[in-house]
């Protein structure tokens, strides 16, 4: 288990590239398998979850080359069916999230898909109905095995064939999946109640380059005609809006200026606008994003006078990947507001660390904190603490970047899942960070 070594209150300054979206590479990459042809993907982060990904489409039979740094290109001529039932891929899905999305390209290409109960962040019940009653409304039968404790879904003998569905909720990665099924099914398949973040857009638009039919994209009524086949195509990620926001927190926390280049304004949403309103400023210089250093920043109350509740929502909501964020940016704000986590009941739990840092939070529920902030007057104090996922292990870095003294972040090798080298990054702005095996 690797550790940082962090000393704090470095003032940081310099340019910094977004990675490409981690969430949108692992249904991109998922998407390789619904065609025989060669798919070129740019701009992958070179990340612990999308590298364990590649790995596992590499053992079902994809031939991968990697011409350059962030580009792959993918080609399943062939795909290895019976790899389903080793043990070995049981043990590398159970190892990630992402590979819950495997299910939909393997059932439209080979009429068989093996889904273990998958891993990632345990940030409480995250629920997979939406995606098996999607694939049963394509006429999929689905099963659960409770030995094995993984589902099997299988194409009936007729093929899969599209039909009108209202998704039960919007889930990102249940939509992916269904669209990936539908685009190799017979007919036309409805979907109401889309999620349509920019990852699934993005997933679309490629889909549709490779010669998929699909209309409405980037809403939330999404029509998908069948076809035979699809061929090959080349496809770009989108900068890790992710990666945005806390690089926004982290100038905001340790007063500093940076400026994020490339952030393609158009598919932040409401990233931006929330972070003003914890008082954090931020200007558009083309595409480029800048964040001037601010001694003080301050929390908008409500237009009544009350104060503030910041929401996670569906998109075009505030993504609930940067709830955590804002919740350490307000640390230091001055004013008080309330973190809504709605989605998951047990992300909000690292503020004991925060606590121990010093700063004043109050964790009302398993879903909601105050946080009253310190205005800068007070710095947090360094401490030895645990990295319990992604989004949190960044929260806790951009803290630690911030306190007085040193800390020390244990089990980095969760922020490697979705960050990639963030040590190196952050020291060519200025940190004083050191990783430690």
């Amino acid at each position: 288990m690797s550790t940082f070594k962090i000393r704090g209150q470095r003032k940081l300054n310099g340019c910094i590239t977004p990675q490409g979206a981690k969430n949108e590479a692992l249904q991109i990459i998922c998407a390789t398998l619904l065609t025989e042809e060669k798919v070129t993907v740019h701009n992958i982060p070179l990340i612990r979850d999308v590298l364990k990904l590649i790995e596992l489409l590499q053992c079902l039979g994809v031939s991968v080359s990697h011409p350059e740094t962030h580009t792959f290109t993918f080609e399943a001529k062939r795909i290895e069916a019976d790899f389903l039932l080793t043990e070995d891929f049981e043990r590398r899905a159970n190892a990630l999230r992402g590979s819950v999305m495997l299910a939909g390209p393997l059932l439209a290409r080979t009429g068989r898909a093996i889904v273990p109960q998958p891993g990632g962040d345990k940030i409480g019940r995250r629920r997979l109905d939406t995606h098996f009653t999607g694939f049963e409304n394509l006429g999929a039968k689905v099963e659960y095995d409770t030995v094995r404790r993984s589902f099997d879904v299988r194409k009936p003998e007729s093929g899969l064939r599209g039909r009108y569905m209202l998704l039960d909720e919007a889930s990102v990665t249940g939509t992916a999946n269904i669209i990936m099924a539908a685009v190799l099914s017979k007919g036309t398949t409805t979907i109401f109640n889309a999620a349509c973040e920019p990852y699934v857009l993005q997933l679309c638009r490629m889909l549709c380059a490779m010669g998929a039919h699909i209309h409405g994209m980037g809403s939330n009524l999404l029509q998908i005609e069948g076809v035979d086949r699809l061929s090959g195509a080349e496809h770009t990620l989108l900068p890790d809006m992710i990666e945005v926001g806390s690089f926004i927190g982290l100038a905001a926390m340790t007063q500093s200026e940076l400026t994020i280049r490339n952030v393609q304004r158009q598919y932040l949403g409401l990233i931006p606008q929330v972070f003003a309103r914890l008082g954090v400023q931020t200007i558009y210089r083309g595409d480029d994003l800048f964040i001037p250093a601010q001694e003080h920043y301050c929390i908008e109350n409500s237009r009544d006078g009350s104060i503030p509740t910041i929401a996670d929502a569906p998109w075009p909501g505030f993504t609930p990947d940067l709830i955590s964020i804002a919740l350490v940016t307000a640390i230091q704000a001055k004013g008080s507001v309330l973190i809504h986590q709605k989605m998951f009941e047990s992300r909000l739990f690292f503020v004991d660390n925060l606590i121990s840092m010093g700063a004043r939070i109050i964790l009302c529920d398993p879903h909601r904190a105050t946080v009253i902030g310190l205005d800068h007057e007070t710095p947090l104090q360094g401490i030895s603490m645990v990295s319990p996922d992604i989004r949190a292990g960044v929260s806790l870095l951009i803290a630690a970047l911030s306190a007085k003294g040193e800390s020390l972040i244990h089990n980095i090798e969760q922020i490697d899942r979705g960050y990639e080298a963030i040590d190196v990054r952050l020291r060519n702005l200025g940190a004083e960070i050191e990783r430690v095996e």
